[in-house]
């Protein structure tokens, strides 16, 4: 009896012997998955592995590297283009840096799907990269408190913080040394996702970089490396 087909997305895909390919895909069941895709530089007709396409795929094999055994479109999509697309590539890679290999989060997925959808539209795309960011952060058990500080006080409007691996965020008075303050009026604008507010996306960018550098390590992201490339600076500085 074949296995149910399971929602998908083409994150990363390179060239594996003759004809195949390594793909890693984020899928509904299966998580972040690594599969061959066999034929998928072949001259036989049939899907080629591209990112941002909603597919329904079949995936066979007990062993970490699974075998695709079917892959389909899964229904109407709007393609990734100019920063969108750089946007959509720095997903791929922190869900392919980040996530656990075959484990499986609808949150994430769901998340996914909607950064997508948004990144394809007219929003505007920090609010987008950054709500995405701190979910993730959430679903993989990362997170803290953008309301109340290490110390269990509401967060203030007026005050700076500074942010702490193991504890979370800390009023900049509590430290000994100097540091890079997050105002407290971002930090609360961020919780409430008012990005209109004008801190809001200067705070969540600081202290996002902050908190996913602890679990990317030190090895940089290939998709901020891309935005060195003429033409494409505007949108290195929103990752």
């Amino acid at each position: 009896m074949q296995a149910a087909l399971s929602p998908a997305y083409v994150l990363h895909s390179r060239p594996y012997r003759d004809s195949s390919a390594l793909v890693d895909l984020l899928s509904l069941h299966h998580g972040v998955q690594r599969v061959v895709w066999r034929g998928a530089r072949g001259q036989r007709k049939g899907l080629a592995p591209q990112a941002f396409i909603p597919l329904l795929v079949g995936l066979a094999g007990r062993a970490e590297l699974k075998t695709l055994t079917q892959a389909e479109v899964a229904g109407a999509y709007r393609p990734l283009q100019g920063q969108a697309l750089f946007s959509g590539l720095y997903l791929n890679e922190l869900l392919i840096r980040l996530m656990p290999p075959g484990d499986p989060s609808a949150l994430i997925f769901a998340a996914y799907q909607h950064a997508l959808e948004q990144l394809a539209g007219p929003a505007l795309l920090e609010p987008v990269l950054r709500q995405f960011e701190w979910q993730l952060l959430e679903v993989m058990g990362y997170g803290f408190s953008l309301t109340e500080d290490a110390l269990g006080q509401p967060v203030s409007a007026d005050q700076q913080y500074v942010w702490h691996a193991e504890r979370g965020l800390l009023p900049i008075a509590q430290l000994t040394s100097a540091a890079t303050g997050l105002p407290g009026a971002g930090l609360l604008a961020m919780a409430a996702a008012d990005w209109a507010q004008p801190q809001a996306l200067r705070t969540a960018k600081l202290l996002m970089r902050q908190a996913l550098a602890v679990h990317l390590g030190d090895r940089p992201l290939v998709s901020r490396q891309l935005f060195s490339i003429p033409g494409t600076a505007s949108i290195g500085d929103k990752l």
